[in-house]
């Protein structure tokens, strides 16, 4: 069995625990992140829209000729690695790393293609119970994950008194 551990900063201490407790021994894991495309693209559209496509002499001279959309997606790349790192050092057991990049959601539902598990955990609002509890990326991969998902509190779950109330035209 292939089991998929999607990392998110903040919350991938939970989906690591959950693979330890629910993972078999010999499942092959693979801790898997995702960048999203955005980030880097919004840095290379800013600075392409203060000084233009062509780099005059002059902001070069004077350290403007760099732009920040490549620092922006090094330093991504290094951060993913570390987390990675951590993730299996935490999980104690041999695993794979995947990097990815592009549409997160759209990503982690192709990585998790022949998976015999999707772990994920809740991003949304974590103070009630509730569907708000997934944000959109989260809900996506639930949605559209073409094998079981395991989908895991980042920190023990609220109590069922923060339910919401059912809608008024129920009885």
């Amino acid at each position: 069995m292939r089991v998929i551990a999607w990392l998110v900063e903040g919350t991938w201490p939970a989906c690591v625990d959950a693979v330890r407790a629910h993972a078999p021994d010999d499942a092959e894991v693979v801790l898997l992140h995702v960048s999203g495309a955005d980030v880097p693209g919004v840095a290379h559209g800013a600075f392409a829209g203060l000084f233009g496509r062509a780099h005059p002499r002059g902001h070069r001279d004077e350290g403007w000729g760099s732009d920040p959309g490549d620092r922006v997606e090094a330093l991504g790349g290094t951060s993913a690695a570390a987390l990675l790192d951590t993730a299996a050092e935490r999980l104690g057991r041999p695993c794979a790393r995947e990097e990815r990049s592009g549409r997160v959601e759209r990503e982690v539902v192709a990585a998790a293609e022949g998976a015999g598990l999707l772990v994920l955990a809740r991003d949304g609002d974590r103070s009630r119970l509730g569907p708000k509890s997934l944000g959109p990326a989260v809900r996506f991969a639930v949605d559209h994950a073409p094998c079981p998902v395991l989908l895991v509190w980042p920190e023990p779950a609220p109590g069922l008194a923060t339910i919401p109330p059912p809608p008024p035209h129920r009885p």
